[in-house]
């Protein structure tokens, strides 16, 4: 941006229209960023030991119990719970909780 052009334009006195967009709207910068969003269904620690003796067919038990809420997380970062539902012949999550940033829902 030259000096001329600085913030508001000089000649006409209006602000430019994306920055006045995001002043009125902070976050219509970010809506167009791609982030990667997980459901996850559970957990386990193993010693390597074990890890290494996985093949096809064998069954490892998670952390978590059945029909307990699944954690939606973007980012690595959770944001909310839900459970696991099929949608036509894809997995997909019901949004039953969201998350503040303090970790409390909402």
């Amino acid at each position: 941006m030259d000096a001329t052009h600085e913030e508001t334009n000089e000649e006409s006195g209006t602000v430019p229209a994306a920055t006045t967009a995001a002043h009125s709207d902070p976050m219509a910068l970010l809506r167009d960023v791609e982030v990667e969003l997980t459901l996850e269904i559970g957990r386990k620690r193993m010693r390597i030991a074990d890890v290494v003796k996985l093949g096809p067919g064998r069954t490892v038990e998670l952390d978590k119990l059945a029909g307990e809420p699944l954690e939606l997380l973007v980012n690595g970062r959770i944001i909310g719970r839900g459970e696991a539902v099929v949608v036509g012949d894809r997995y997909g999550i019901r949004i039953t909780e969201i998350v503040t940033p303090e970790g409390t829902p909402r």
